[in-house]
């Protein structure tokens, strides 16, 4: 096909006031921009991309968040003449391709945008019969088997027959930003990935639980962050990890055994607090799903969120694993989270699921835990 742009839509960016509306757009562009290379104009609701790759363009595309969908599509001038003209060669090409014959039922729908000497149902019926002109294939507007469309707008003409479907979302850097806490699993990927979509920049924080995990635990967090930044071009995620081997083997040391998990967690939003009061971000994430393991059970949630101030989002909190794993096998993190990472061998053998929290609290106060999360957070180090 001679396609010489994509046309990209935004779904609930416009229906944001206009002022709002166009930083959102514009910071749609950028990202696309920092995506691929192409020029990009906007213009009452469309985005216009000039990729210099086409077929890298739409690719990308749909790690952009923010589009809902998109075509290449062929353009052309607003008269009888171009557009006969163009669409002659653009069904000439579908032939080509066997994408219509005659016995392809087809379809045109055409939206005008601007004054023109004819209607958008008089330019559709027109099209049509330039289109069987090319080839004798049936009309059908109910069920068609190709819908051709024909995109009027000003002086301008576009002509396209897919619509791809795009990531949605709102455009990533447009909501702020958030502190994941992020493992070698399959859950915390995924809750980051679905915080992006929403238009939040993601700091990924990684606790390195050494000498009880392998270091395969740390090269999977970079995996999956480095596989994630597919999806953050223009505002790529910031990496950061945290030495937590001394905080969990004092925990080990001065609670109940079965306590661990449920104060490994705490100090991990602790520590995620104070990392994001550091860096301006406005709420820490985590992959939580009510009941999947131990420290997710409502009464270990309640417990290990205990002290910390800041929000804490759990995106993935209502959805079972199957549900999650078909997110991360789409994101593409899932292979990267299922390589074996040797576990962690501080948790205990009868983990605690119905956590007191008067006896949490206790716990907390036995390990000196504020000063615990100190010496932990003045040696986190960023990686990116």
């Amino acid at each position: 096909m001679n396609y010489d742009l994509i046309i990209a839509r935004y779904g609930e960016i416009g229906l944001k006031s206009p002022k709002i509306r166009s930083r959102f757009e514009k910071k749609l562009v950028k990202n696309i921009k920092a995506t691929f290379e192409c020029s990009v104009d906007r213009n009452q609701g469309r985005i216009y991309i000039f990729p210099e790759n086409f077929e890298d363009g739409i690719e990308k595309l749909n790690k952009v968040f923010g589009v809902v969908s998109y075509s290449p599509a062929t353009s052309t001038k607003t008269s009888y003449e171009d557009i006969d003209e163009t669409l002659t060669k653009y069904v000439e090409s579908l032939v080509e391709k066997g994408l219509i014959d005659e016995n392809t039922k087809f379809a045109i729908k055409c939206r005008r945008v601007g004054k023109h000497e004819f209607t958008s149902q008089e330019m559709a019926a027109h099209c049509g019969g330039v289109v069987r002109k090319v080839v004798m294939a049936p009309v059908d507007l109910t069920n068609p088997d190709l819908t051709i469309f024909v995109e009027v707008r000003e002086n301008d003409t576009y002509i396209f027959h897919e619509k791809i479907k795009g990531p949605g979302g709102l455009p990533l850097g447009t909501q702020g930003k958030v502190v994941v806490l992020l493992s070698s699993g399959i859950d915390s990927p995924v809750a980051a990935y679905l915080m992006m979509k929403r238009g939040c920049e993601v700091i990924a924080l990684n606790c390195d639980n050494a000498p009880f995990t392998t270091p395969k635990s740390a090269e999977l967090f970079e995996q999956l962050v480095d596989q994630l930044n597919e999806y953050a071009k223009g505002v790529p995620i910031k990496k950061r990890v945290v030495p937590y081997g001394e905080y969990l083997q004092t925990a080990k040391g001065t609670a109940p055994e079965k306590m661990t998990c449920v104060l490994c967690k705490s100090g991990m939003y602790h520590i995620a607090e104070k990392l994001a009061l550091k860096l301006g971000a406005d709420a820490i994430v985590d992959g939580s799903s009510v009941g999947q393991v131990a420290s997710q059970t409502l009464s270990n949630i309640l417990a290990t969120r205990y002290g910390v101030e800041m929000p804490i989002l759990s995106p993935l909190i209502g959805l079972d694993k199957e549900e999650i794993t078909k997110i991360a096998k789409k994101i593409g993190t899932f292979e990267i989270s299922k390589i074996d990472d040797g576990g962690c061998s501080a948790v205990p053998k009868y983990p605690e699921t119905r956590a007191d929290l008067e006896r949490v609290k206790q716990a907390c106060e036995d390990m000196n835990q504020d000063a615990e999360v100190q010496k932990a957070f003045e040696n986190i180090r960023r990686l990116d």
